[in-house]
């Protein structure tokens, strides 16, 4: 297929409440929507930026940069068989990761539009039903948090994630084992704590979590091997893992018995598939972390965690955890603590949601086309 079309998009969603973590608190989406177009037909994806470069050194800013001047000129015009192409036309560009993860996955929804099946069947999944748990973070109170807690495990979520930061830790476990017993939890730390916490996260050990994620720095792989052998809570790495090698390294090191597989970290899904494949080869659970994505992006975590491996359940809630309206209809909806992928709409070719065009005006920054 030759693409003959790129729209990307910058739009900015308001949250329905604050979302906050170790490294900052976000109150809406700045997000970079992508569409690559041909034959008639349309591929949707995102590339899940922040604001600031604090998950990773990307930005907004610099993925707009960097898709404009760099990705979309190597690929506008080019034919393509298949979406695991695409890497390789820009492999020379170095890192950014997440801007190059929203073009491959407008590819993708393209290719499995082209071949009239729904997008996870396309990348190999077979799990027709997907348990989902819910990430919260960093509240003003415990007993915000446990009132949270509390709503989403009436809901049905299968799996409870809590932020965690120096000062908001072990306490706080502590006061939601108390509360609620024996429920699904881990925390995650995104990378605040270092070696000199070894006492702390020996005391975590008393919870029963099913694991702690990204304790130690962003780009280490060395010294979370040191902490996980102290350690009886699986480790699970997230933000140093940005390709198979990196989890091929963690694995062969003892770094890590849980990676977390987000799409955009690793820049797009035919690279979550490759780290999905060498985890399930090795016995190790994989599950897919969220970025806030809006609906279009929740859409693509649904399909790679339709992935055998994917045995823990993810951050993939339903659209209404962050947004009072998505940009897709229907909206991805949680039904006791799953999402069914054989409803009409996950039979649908592609992602199986239709984008709301007048809610991407609503919320639209700036739009540039390009053509072949």
């Amino acid at each position: 297929m030759k693409v003959e079309r790129i729209r990307l998009m910058n739009i900015r969603m308001p949250l329905v409440s604050p979302f906050e973590t170790s490294f900052g608190k976000e109150t809406d989406r700045n997000t970079l929507i992508v569409a690559i177009s041909s034959e008639g037909l349309t591929g949707w994806a995102e590339s899940p930026t922040l604001s600031s470069p604090l998950y990773n050194e990307e930005t907004t800013e610099t993925a707009w940069h960097v898709m404009k001047d760099f990705l979309i000129p190597l690929v506008l015009g080019k034919e393509f068989n298949h979406p695991s192409e695409l890497p390789k036309a820009y492999k020379a560009i170095r890192g950014n990761n997440i801007a190059k993860s929203g073009i491959e996955g407008a590819f993708w929804d393209l290719y499995a539009k082209a071949r009239g099946i729904p997008l996870w069947r396309a990348v190999g999944g077979t799990r027709e039903k997907i348990a989902v748990g819910v990430s919260l973070g960093i509240e003003p109170s415990v007993s915000v948090l446990l009132q949270k807690i509390e709503r989403y495990l009436s809901d049905g979520y299968r799996k409870i994630k809590v932020k965690i930061k120096p000062g908001w830790d072990v306490d706080v476990v502590e006061q939601i084992r108390h509360e609620f017993g024996d429920i699904p939890l881990m925390v995650d730390a995104n990378s605040a704590f270092t070696l000199n916490d070894i006492p702390l996260f020996k005391r975590m050990d008393e919870f029963g979590l099913i694991m702690i994620e990204q304790p130690l720095e962003h780009d280490d792989i060395v010294e979370h091997s040191y902490l996980q052998r102290e350690l009886r809570t699986p480790i699970c790495l997230d933000e140093s893992i940005l390709h198979a090698k990196d989890a091929k390294n963690a694995l062969d090191l003892g770094s890590a018995r849980v990676i977390n597989i987000k799409i955009a970290r690793v820049g797009g899904m035919s690279e979550a598939k490759a780290i999905h494949d060498l985890c399930k080869v090795r016995g190790v659970p994989v599950w897919c972390g969220g970025m806030l994505e809006t609906g279009i992006g929740r859409a693509h975590n649904l399909a790679i965690a339709s992935l055998e491996g994917f045995t823990i359940p993810g951050d993939t809630s339903a659209s209404s955890r962050y947004f009072k309206e998505d940009i897709i209809e229907p909206e991805v909806v949680v039904e006791d603590g799953y999402i069914d992928l054989t409803t009409a709409t996950g039979r649908s070719p592609g992602i199986g949601y239709k984008v709301r065009e007048d809610r991407l005006r609503k919320w639209l920054v700036r739009e540039e086309v390009f053509r072949a």
